[in-house]
């Protein structure tokens, strides 16, 4: 094999010993171990099958290149080994460029309403039906850990959790797919409310965070939060609920606030909102690495800035548009119905040339 793939035997070796793990009936008692140990597993077994299609495609190329000086049917065939050579090398170096280490994760997603008023509650209403009608076609289940109903059908707010079954290879993660449609999403069209037809623009904002596995991952102090008890309420302030079942938790160091008011005891409501908080603070976690490794890699397609426009729904055109990649497209009506795999595909294309592009230019 080529020296630039000397990095190769540390991975190989450590498939082996994940391998071996597996097999110990011990670490299954744990499932967030399981599962941490199933992924990294799928991922270097994706490693191991593309050296091994490498390493034979090198060893016909070579063989066929000696015979090929005393044997004319072998010098006719090294034009198409030598492509199936470079075919297995590109496919070695795509499953060698790094990865987001959190792709395979399962996603907490929010959605809120921003300017706009009861037009951009209802464009986050439809957000909301948009990514679970996605989540669909790829299998995923989604929850609806809380929302807050806007007064004319739409919602103010709403925290999602999607997750995959078993456990998915990294590109078939839902983070590896979510993780780009965090941003604020514009939409142009004629609201509702518009009695003269006149197009107005508003937006929503999207927020999408890796799901924590283990409660031992994000380590929260209690005395950190400060947890808050109080009635459910629907649109408008009414009351939903005669008992005090909703909950607001605050942690204090980092002043994040999370309110859950969806599920019917107090308990499930705290538990929802500490779900998200996990998350939360990993995402801040991770934004404030990225931002102090100086040398780390971004990406130009995903950022860290939650203000940051991505994509434009021109409802009187039938367009999408997102403007990280350049994607456009007049099937607007299908999207909002779910069809989203093209624009995410144009993210996750823009992302890998960059991944593959910084691998190559490294090896």
């Amino acid at each position: 094999m080529d020296n630039q793939f000397a990095a190769v035997k540390p991975l190989l070796d450590e498939y082996l010993e994940v391998e071996k793990q597996l097999s110990d009936p011990k670490v299954h008692e744990d499932q967030g171990l399981a599962r941490k140990l199933g992924r990294r597993y799928a991922e270097l077994g994706r490693i191991a099958a593309a050296v091994k299609r490498y390493e034979g495609a090198e060893g016909d190329f070579k063989t066929a290149a000696e015979l090929a000086e005393i044997d004319d049917d072998y010098a006719a065939e090294l034009p198409q080994l030598e492509s199936q050579l470079e075919e297995a090398k590109q496919a070695l170096l795509k499953v060698l460029a790094p990865r987001d280490p959190d792709d395979a994760r399962d996603v907490i997603m929010e959605i809120k309403a921003g300017e706009g008023g009861d037009e951009s509650a209802l464009f986050a209403g439809d957000l909301l039906r948009m990514y679970t009608r996605y989540a669909e076609t790829k299998g995923w289940t989604v929850q609806v850990l809380s929302t807050t109903d806007s007064d004319l059908g739409g919602i103010k707010d709403a925290q999602l959790a999607f997750k995959a079954k078993g456990n998915p290879a990294p590109e078939e993660g839902v983070w590896a797919h979510l993780k780009f449609e965090g941003g604020v999403h514009r939409v142009q069209r004629v609201p509702v409310t518009e009695s003269q037809g006149r197009i107005h623009t508003s937006a929503a904002g999207v927020l999408v965070m890796p799901e924590v596995e283990s409660d031992d991952e994000i380590v929260i102090d209690p005395n950190d939060l400060k947890i808050d008890v109080f009635r459910s309420s629907g649109p408008g302030g009414q009351s939903v609920n005669t008992t005090d079942s909703a909950v607001r938790i605050t942690h204090l160091p980092s002043g994040i606030v999370v309110s859950m008011q969806d599920e019917k005891s107090q308990l499930q409501n705290k538990e929802a909102a500490m779900r998200v908080l996990r998350s939360r603070l990993l995402a801040e976690a991770q934004a404030q690495r990225a931002a102090e490794e100086a040398d780390m890699r971004h990406s130009q397609v995903r950022t860290v800035d939650r203000s940051e426009r991505i994509r434009t729904y021109n409802f009187p055109e039938n367009r999408i548009s997102d403007h990280r990649t350049g994607y456009k497209a007049y099937n607007l009506d299908q999207v909002m119905n779910g069809a989203l795999g093209p624009i995410i595909d144009s993210a996750m294309e823009k992302d890998e040339a960059e991944r593959l592009a910084n691998a190559a230019s490294s090896n």
